[in-house]
């Protein structure tokens, strides 16, 4: 196992992202956000876009699992082999795609883009998958980490309420033992993130739940309104 990746076992990731058009859409506030996430003990951070993933590098010491989403629809998570290498030379230690077996934008399959990508990065691979078929296939091309990112986002699976406990467990009983599991995807609270720790996920990411305020903020409003005119006891 790449010591990177054996570092991460029974950690928390932490995605810092925001979206275009919010207030803190600005890579100086991502690398702050990811010096507090690691100062709060996240074991690696996940960045999304090219000057996000520079400014985070340098502010934090521990890896930056970067990925760059170009696009709305489709695959959109670093989906083609020059986002790949523009994520690499912006200085990420871990590369993260989308790892389902959906069409991509420069025609290239998933297992054309990995060993396009062996020929010049020696770090490890992130496979942000959808289901257990993609899964296994992202293990079968010897992608050293296998995350459920895309699970209930791409019509493959339904979308669950919390993580997707259930295809967690297909793919701790399914992938060789060479693959590392990682879960993501809508863990909102520490008990969710902890069953998935305790589903067999090696590691779990958290984004949304603790680095967008934005979405926090609306599901506090949320709380609170529906609580109006409600009475305890």
């Amino acid at each position: 196992m790449h010591p990177l990746v054996a570092s991460l076992e029974g950690s928390l990731i932490v995605s810092c992202q925001a979206y275009p058009g919010e207030s803190m859409r600005d890579p100086r506030t991502m690398a702050q956000v990811a010096a507090a996430v690691q100062e709060g003990g996240a074991s690696a951070v996940r960045s999304q876009g090219l000057e996000d993933i520079r400014q985070v590098k340098a502010a934090i010491d521990v890896p930056v699992i970067g990925i760059w989403k170009d696009g709305e629809e489709g695959v959109f998570i670093t989906p083609t082999l020059d986002h790949c290498l523009a994520v690499i030379d912006a200085g990420a230690d871990v590369l993260a795609l989308d790892g389902t077996t959906r069409e991509r934008p420069d025609g290239r399959t998933f297992a054309q883009t990995v060993a396009a990508v062996r020929e010049s990065f020696a770090g490890p691979l992130m496979a942000d998958c959808d289901s257990l078929e993609s899964a296994l296939i992202a293990a079968d091309l010897g992608v050293e980490i296998i995350g459920t990112t895309l699970a209930g986002y791409t019509g493959s699976r339904p979308r669950t309420t919390g993580p997707d406990l259930e295809l967690l467990a297909q793919l701790v009983d399914r992938l060789p033992e060479t693959s590392v599991l990682v879960a993501e995807g809508r863990v909102h609270t520490p008990q969710q993130a902890a069953d998935a720790r305790a589903t067999g996920a090696f590691a779990v990411v958290v984004g949304t739940a603790i680095t967008h305020p934005t979405s926090i903020t609306r599901w506090f409003c949320t709380a609170v309104e529906d609580a109006a005119g409600t009475e305890l006891g």
